[in-house]
């Protein structure tokens, strides 16, 4: 149920970064009505998407939409903090789905810690059977616990943290992965992440090898600039790829266990995939490595 807002200094903001997806952002800010949004400031910022947004406005006059021109969802996460004046800042991305308590239990949740990554299920937007791509992504994609707890960091499609906290660390950095920087960089400079499972929103999964493909070259770009280009460094990263294959070895065990996946035809096509793409990652690792483009 929807609270009107009334309160002229909103004590939460939520930044939701958007390029060229108006059915998801629309299924996004649908759900997040869903949340008691009282005290709540929403701003989508857009970065100058080719379609108009103006029907979008007038479906949710109570969301603030602003255009960022500089491209990248960094800028356009920086510039929804810069525009805001609420305390707790919660990120979610355009193409996610909060669950109708999610505000509730990040307000419940927010005195824990100084940045709050949570739960990201995947769900798909197409009938079954799974594509290899869709039943991939239902085993391996956005688990945040892992993220979180073990390799020290988190996503901004569910991230919850403080104003203070983003004003001492500055913004999201454009060009490498800029949530896993920027969480990475508050955690180095003694800020506390934890995870929280109740904290929760939804992520389509990618439909087929293309979009699985483009996700993973991008990340395996902003990885590399993560990692240096030192000699060194590039000697890691090269030694990291030739592993990529064994990994895909390592982790089919987890394919032909996982309960998420609902036939044989669904643990092949996985399976399939997963070999695939950690194949194609040591390709694209080994060229960074020589210092070609990927």
């Amino acid at each position: 149920m929807v609270t009107a807002l009334t309160d002229p200094v909103p004590a939460d903001a939520v930044i939701i970064p958007h390029y060229n997806d108006l059915p998801r952002l629309e299924r996004c800010l649908r759900a997040l009505m869903e949340n008691d949004v009282a005290n709540t400031e929403i701003v989508v910022v857009d970065n100058a998407s080719p379609i108009s947004l103006d029907g979008m406005s007038q479906a949710f006059p109570d969301v603030r939409f602003i255009t960022e021109t500089q491209k990248g969802a960094a800028h356009a996460r920086n510039r929804g903090v810069a525009e805001t004046t609420a305390q707790r800042l919660f990120f979610i991305d355009a193409d996610c789905v909060p669950a109708s308590e999610w505000l509730a239990v990040g307000r419940e949740i927010a005195d824990r810690a100084d940045l709050i990554g949570g739960r990201v299920d995947v769900f798909d937007e197409t009938p079954p059977p799974r594509s290899g791509a869709e039943a991939f992504e239902a085993v391996f994609a956005f688990n945040f616990r892992r993220y979180i707890e073990v390799q020290g960091f988190s996503g901004a499609g569910n991230l919850l943290t403080r104003r203070d906290v983003f004003d001492a660390i500055g913004g999201f950095i454009n060009g490498v992965s800029e949530d896993r920087e920027w969480t990475m960089r508050a955690v180095s400079r003694g800020y506390t992440l934890i995870y929280e499972d109740r904290f929760r929103v939804s992520h389509p999964s990618r439909q087929d090898w293309p979009a699985l493909k483009t996700k993973w070259r991008r990340t395996t770009q902003e990885a590399y600039q993560l990692n240096g280009t030192s000699l060194s460094a590039r000697l890691s990263w090269a030694l990291r790829g030739l592993a990529m294959p064994a990994s895909a070895v390592v982790h089919t065990p987890k394919v032909l266990a996982s309960k998420k996946l609902a036939s044989s035809g669904e643990i092949v096509r996985a399976t399939a995939i997963l070999i695939r793409l950690r194949c194609t990652r040591m390709i694209w690792m080994l060229c960074q490595a020589l210092g070609r483009s990927i």
